[in-house]
């Protein structure tokens, strides 16, 4: 299934989005209507709570007074964190059991306003944030919910800031605008991404990618990418993975490259990586191929040296190769040095954005980048290899050590 991580700011319309996804066909879990649940009168949470907080906290009828525990926490991060502490635990375990009893198709949406505070980001195949601007959220929750500017700031300096939700986002939704513009929105991620990046993970399958060889302008923010991958692939299997390094052009400043991010993760040996491969395609990292090998390069010719598992993404709209290779191999050493040496040395970049460059324009007719990848080859192993060679004899690099 396809698990989605819905939250946004205090008024900026997270409702309205979860209610669309739900229209669409996605199984919702909304964390608040969750957090009141397990606070009902005979259950645990309401227990724990009273015996924190005291009776006071109950109303006539039995039930949780919300209004009067919120005067008690709000502004009090100690007590905040104690009531945080039993409430989310139950939470999480409920949604687990809703997620659980999910088709195995399904779109499984959960609305959580404090995901970004919380960490759980790398839980979900995407994060979806419903943003507004600051002065737009004020000013709605003076004419929609009655407050005074002063408290409604406070209310939104209590969650994270702005900045912090837009890093988390896979996906942005701008609520600048009207509701149906909203909406609008929410449907063509719905057909366009959705949908179609669920079907492939219940199939076992990675998105299509056609067309020839296209290079962009480096992208700060391809770094930002690679670290929300990088997070959701150790999540999925942290007992098995050593190290995930972005690797690749995207990961070299100023290098122009295809909009595809690489990343290595790093296992003890290749037997590892077969019992992590349905892990990462349960976290949408589908394998396209078993074992196989990188080509051998002069540093270490046996070709047991380069072999490694390939993964790819399952999301139609953001293209994503995984190397899965044993710590310390030379496959996993060639790729961190190049990085590096990339980084480090100006003239090798530019010997390097010269020769994709040319390729590029050579194969830019082609239905696919195999012709292109495959032309790269030789250039890595004649030209590459003996310039980063002695650039790591010159700076003492060495790779990483990792500890299993």
């Amino acid at each position: 299934m396809l698990k989605i991580g819905l939250t946004g700011g205090i008024a900026s319309g997270k409702s309205v989005v979860a209610s669309r996804l739900r229209e669409r066909g996605a199984v919702l879990v909304d964390a608040d209507a969750l957090s009141r649940e397990v606070v009902e009168p005979g259950t645990e949470g309401l227990q724990r709570v009273v015996a924190e907080f005291g009776g006071d906290v109950l109303g006539a009828d039995g039930r949780l007074d919300r209004p009067k525990l919120g005067a008690l926490v709000f502004g009090d991060p100690a007590r905040l964190a104690l009531l945080n502490g039993i409430i989310h635990p139950l939470v999480r375990l409920r949604a687990a059991a809703i997620v659980a009893a999910a088709a195995r198709e399904a779109v499984v949406v959960q609305d959580i306003p404090l995901l970004v505070e919380t960490g759980q980001g790398s839980g979900f195949h995407l994060v979806l944030v419903v943003d507004a601007p600051d002065d737009v959220r004020v000013q709605r929750m003076l004419e929609h919910r009655g407050m005074t500017e002063e408290s409604a700031r406070s209310r939104m300096a209590a969650q994270a800031a702005r900045e912090e939700r837009l890093a988390a986002a896979d996906v942005i939704l701008d609520n600048s605008g009207t509701v149906e513009q909203l909406q609008e929105q929410v449907d063509r991620l719905w057909d366009g991404r959705l949908v179609p990046f669920a079907r492939n993970i219940s199939s076992g399958v990675r998105a299509d990618r056609t067309g020839g060889p296209v290079l962009v302008p480096h992208r700060q923010d391809w770094a930002r990418q690679a670290a929300r991958i990088a997070a959701r692939l150790t999540t999925a299997a942290p007992w098995l993975i050593l190290a995930v390094d972005h690797i690749g052009s995207t990961s070299v400043p100023g290098l122009p490259a295809k909009d595809v991010i690489d990343v290595q993760v790093a296992v003890p040996d290749l037997e590892t990586a077969a019992r992590l491969a349905p892990l990462l395609a349960a976290a949408g990292f589908p394998g396209v191929r078993g074992v196989e090998s990188d080509t051998p390069k002069p540093n270490a010719p046996d070709p047991a040296q380069w072999l490694k598992r390939f993964h790819a993404n399952a999301d139609p709209c953001r293209a994503v190769n995984v190397h899965v290779r044993p710590a310390g191999s030379a496959g996993w050493r060639y790729a961190l040095l190049f990085r590096d040496w990339l980084r480090d040395d100006p003239s090798a970049l530019t010997l390097y954005a010269g020769h994709k460059a040319e390729l590029a324009r050579r194969f830019a007719g082609s239905p696919d980048t195999r012709a292109y990848t495959e032309a790269k080859e030789p250039w890595f192993t004649d030209v590459a290899w003996p310039r980063m060679s002695a650039w790591a004899d010159a700076t003492g690099w060495a790779p990483p050590s990792y500890t299993s």
